[in-house]
């Protein structure tokens, strides 16, 4: 997709409604620091679309990016967060499920995982969590630029097996700083947006 023009349409709070879109919707989830913000930056090709901070657990809204008038990228609140509250963690917990199992237009889930560690207790939570709500997750292995090239594969290895990923699921390594993965990413969210159009075509 070549992107002319994206803007932060939304921005869900705890207590705010969902907003009743009539585009496809396509979510990004991942823990706190996991990279989301630099993976949508580098999807969108803007510095700072998405505020990034070195500071973890900082998105906790679920924001709603319009791209081309044609769809929504939701970016979900950063789970895992250990500084955080209980009763803020779960708060964020709730605005999560309540968007998975609420939204009419969300077609796809990206989890997002730290290539270079096994997926945490949180990370295996979200994923059998998003499986519940009847999406399959497609997974984003973040800061691949921190492992060596002969590593890569190890380590997609351990995340598949971490999470309990069937053969078939979907895992694509990525770097904000190279931006490797990123047409592979851009290329999913295509076909997912081409299928929908050929399914209202046939209706």
């Amino acid at each position: 997709m070549i992107i002319k023009e994206v803007n932060l349409e939304t921005v869900c709070g705890y207590t705010s409604k969902l907003p009743d879109n009539q585009k496809p919707e396509i979510a990004f989830a991942g823990k706190s620091n996991v990279g989301k913000s630099s993976l949508i930056n580098a999807l969108m090709n803007r510095k700072s679309l998405a505020r990034t901070s070195a500071q973890p657990g900082k998105t906790q809204t679920i924001n709603f990016y319009n791209i081309n008038d044609v769809m929504y990228l939701v970016d979900l609140p950063g789970y895992g967060y250990a500084k955080v509250a209980e009763s803020e963690k779960k708060k964020w917990g709730q605005m999560i499920e309540n968007y998975l199992h609420n939204s009419k237009q969300l077609r796809a889930v990206f989890l997002l995982i730290d290539i270079r560690h096994a997926p945490s207790a949180n990370d295996k939570m979200m994923y059998d969590w998003i499986v519940y709500q009847g999406y399959e997750p497609i997974i984003i292995a973040t800061k691949m630029d921190k492992l060596k090239r002969s590593q890569i594969s190890k380590h997609v290895k351990l995340v598949r097996e971490g999470l309990g990923l069937k053969k078939e699921s979907i895992v694509i390594p990525f770097s904000a700083t190279s931006k490797q993965g990123r047409e592979e990413i851009w290329n999913l969210m295509d076909s997912i947006l081409e299928s929908e159009v050929s399914e209202n075509e046939d209706e």
